[in-house]
Parts: C-alpha cells; sequence; structure tokens
C-alpha cells in the first residue's frame, strides 16, 4: 500500500512567535530572537547569547496538576501537540488506536536533569523530584503527548542530535504511507538552555561568540559566521493520509512526498567534507517523492551558521542539484529564531510548508557578506515572492546523521 500524506496542522512554541500564526507572522516580520542570556549567568562562558521564549505559560495548554509533573521539555512538546490539534480542527473522539505520535529530540530532558543534580549536591535525594526517573527518558516527548491527547498507536522517541524533529517526521511519513496509521503527531521539542548543557556546545566551539551583537550574532553562510544561537521551542506537525483528511473536511497546508536519511560515517562532530552522504540523503529523498531534481523549486537549509557546517550542505547541494542549483532558492531561517536543536528540523518543515502553502519564501536573515564557500541561489532579505510547488528541508547532525524531507504545495 502507499497512500498520500498531508500535513493538517501546525503547532509550534518558538522564540518568535507561537501557534502557526505567530509563527509564521515572526517569519515575515524577520524577528531576530537572539540576545544575552537571562535564564543563568553565562558571563564566564565564551559564548552568552541564546534565543529564550519569554511567554510560555504551560497553563494555557494543560492543566496544573499535568503543568507540574512535567519538565520544560515535555511541556513544550505537549503544548505544541494542544495546538496542532486546534489547527488541525481535530475531534478528540478520532484519536485512539490508529494515531501515532513521533517526538524527536537532541537532549530531551537534560537541562531538568541538571537542575535536579544542583538540588542533590546542595540538599541530598530528598530534595530531588520524584519526577526526574520520568522526565529525562528519550521517550518522554512522546509518551507524554500520547498521554495527553490519547493516542494509543505506534509511539516513538528519537535521539538523532539535531535531525530528530524532521526524522520523526519523516518516520511517520513513512508508517503513514505504508497503512499502518491513519493520523500521526509528529516533530520535535528542546529545551537545552541550562549552564552546564549550553556550556558543552560552548566548550567544542560550537557556539557564536558574537556576545555584544547578539540578534546578528547567526550568520548562516555569511563569510563572518563563528558559530550557532542555541535555542529552545518545539513544534508539532499533524500528518494524515489523505483518505483520512478528505474524509473529515480537513484543510491540508502541503503534502509529503519522500524522505531520505545517511550517515557520512566520518565523525561526531565535523560533516564530511565532500559532502557525498549529505547530498544522497537529499537525492534519495527526491527518489523517494518519485520526482526529478530539477523538480525542486526551493530548499530550506540547515544552515546553523558554522564555518565547517554552512560550507559542507553548500557543496553538498551543489552535487545534489548539479546546474540547477544555480536557479535553486535557498534560505535558512536560524538567524530568526535560533537552533532548537533537536526541535529544528520540524520547527522548519512547519516553516517550510506555509512557505508553499502562502507564496513566500523566507530569507536568510543577517545574511550579508555570502561566503564563495557556499556559492548558491540565497534568498536574501526582505525574502521573496514565488509561487514554489515543490521544497526539500534538511536537518543534519552530530555523528554525521543526515536528513531530507521532500514537500509540496496543496492545491486542492
Amino acid at each position: 500500500m502507499s497512500r498520500r500524506v498531508v500535513i493538517t496542522g501546525i503547532g509550534a512554541v518558538t522564540p518568535i512567535g507561537c501557534g502557526r500564526d505567530g509563527l509564521w507572522e515572526g517569519i515575515r516580520r524577520g524577528v531576530r530572537a537572539a540576545r544575552a542570556i537571562t535564564r543563568f549567568d553565562a558571563s564566564t562562558f565564551p559564548s552568552q547569547v541564546a534565543a529564550e521564549i519569554d511567554d510560555f505559560d504551560p497553563l494555557n495548554y494543560m492543566e496544573a496538576r499535568s503543568a507540574r509533573r512535567l519538565d520544560r521539555f515535555s511541556q513544550l512538546a505537549v503544548a505544541a501537540s494542544h495546538q496542532a490539534l486546534a489547527d488541525a480542527g481535530l475531534d478528540r473522539e478520532r484519536i485512539g488506536c490508529d494515531t501515532a505520535v513521533y517526538v524527536g529530540s537532541a537532549l530531551g530532558g537534560v537541562a531538568f536533569g541538571e537542575a535536579q543534580h544542583a538540588r542533590y549536591l546542595a540538599r541530598g535525594l530528598r530534595s530531588v523530584e520524584p519526577t526526574l526517573a520520568l522526565a529525562v527518558f528519550g521517550g518522554a516527548g512522546a509518551t507524554n503527548v500520547a498521554m495527553e491527547l490519547g493516542a494509543r498507536g505506534t509511539v516513538v522517541g528519537n535521539a538523532n542530535s539535531c535531525a530528530s524533529g524532521l526524522i520523526a517526521l519523516g518516520e511517520a511519513f513513512r508508517l503513514l504511507r505504508e497503512g499502518k496509521a491513519d493520523l500521526a503527531f509528529a516533530g520535535g521539542a528542546e529545551a537545552p538552555l541550562a549552564p552546564l548543557t549550553f556550556g558543552a556546545f560552548a566548550r567544542i566551539k560550537a557556539m557564536t561568540t558574537r556576545n555584544e551583537t547578539p540578534d546578528t550574532a547567526c550568520r548562516p553562510f555569511d563569510r563572518t559566521r563563528d558559530g550557532f544561537v542555541m535555542s529552545e521551542g518545539a513544534a508539532i506537525l499533524v500528518v494524515e493520509s489523505l483518505e483520512h483528511a478528505q474524509a473529515r473536511g480537513a484543510r491540508a497546508y502541503a503534502e509529503i512526498l519522500g524522505y531520505g536519511i545517511t550517515n557520512d560515517a566520518f565523525h561526531m562532530i565535523a560533516p564530511r567534507p565532500t559532502g557525498e552522504d549529505a547530498a544522497r540523503a537529499m537525492i534519495l529523498a527526491v527518489q523517494d517523492a518519485r520526482l526529478c531534481l530539477n523538480d525542486v523549486g526551493y530548499l530550506n537549509a540547515h544552515a546553523t551558521g558554522t564555518d565547517l557546517g554552512d560550507a559542507a550542505e553548500a557543496r553538498a547541494i551543489r552535487q545534489a542539484f548539479g546546474a540547477h542549483a544555480d536557479h535553486l532558492p535557498v534560505s535558512g531561517t536560524k538567524g530568526l529564531h535560533g537552533h532548537a536543536l533537536g526541535a529544528s528540523g520540524a520547527i522548519e518543515t512547519a516553516i517550510t510548508a506555509l512557505a508553499l502553502h502562502n507564496g513566500w519564501l523566507p530569507p536568510t536573515s543577517n545574511l550579508e557578506e555570502p561566503d564563495p564557500a557556499c556559492d548558491l541561489d540565497h534568498v536574501f532579505p526582505p525574502g521573496r515572492d514565488a509561487s514554489v510547488d515543490v521544497a526539500v528541508t534538511n536537518a543534519f547532525g552530530f555523528g554525521g546523521i543526515n536528513a531530507s524531507l521532500v514537500v509540496r504545495r496543496w492545491d486542492d
């Protein structure tokens, strides 16, 4: 069985806006969320910049008892799922044994564990929250979403680094296409803004040190880029078989057509310099969609703003698309919302679906001097009006993980 799969609901909790409309408004307005960290004292760290969510109140999405039981990572996942449920116009009665949940996260509840460890050192075991053991395991986000919504089908949490959210969507797509479920909530969530967790990334020099100019610190594809801006956030999408969506009269934003995943098998941090395996992920995704590479009209890049990563991705795009890359619009949006690690691929899939739906391609914020090593058809600010049918979105992670998803604009 091979069924068509559509995106019918979008939930998002991000530093630039919440919900489908809040996220899209933040993208259209070019809101840049990076600033000096306020969550903790980062004055001794080389990087002191992050994109924080200021206006998130879990009680807007769940009862106080549930909010107390969940750490911030799971709260974000549950909140985005409720938003997606409402945006899709789904009745709770439709959620049951044939509903899947796939939620990816690079770090899961590690920040909550860090805070509890500090309590333990200061005041002993009795001061530690009893929920700690239930908050830090990799499947906590997915299972908490499932319990909150009553989804009793396939429930999977993955921890495939910064590709986790996109992989969750790709695996949910495969499940639905094969007829093993009718409906899924899929995406990613991340809450990494804690001192040791943040400091670990600063220690490996992956993050920007442009502390004096935080709003322009993340500079994907720019000659002066020096690292990413860490952020928090979540995006959960409702994906359905076309038959299921049509039966309930749902509106669709986009159709998922293909998914590709590979591994560099090269290095835990650095991408393979040739970009060949990242290129292969894009090619596999387009082949899976039964399209030609020239059919792709927009590419939403992983584009974190790291020196090695952006150059390797640009090289991979050139390898995958050949001469078509000269005319393939490419942009990355992390200069606005930052890099929410495992949630980024899901957030950017939502942005890509909305870009196709609304006929406007977001720009690469803070791109002023394109690096010759990143020679692409960049979408510069303020963005580009374009009626595009097919797009590819990328997400790459530590350990050489490469994932690509193909989406098509939905037209009734």
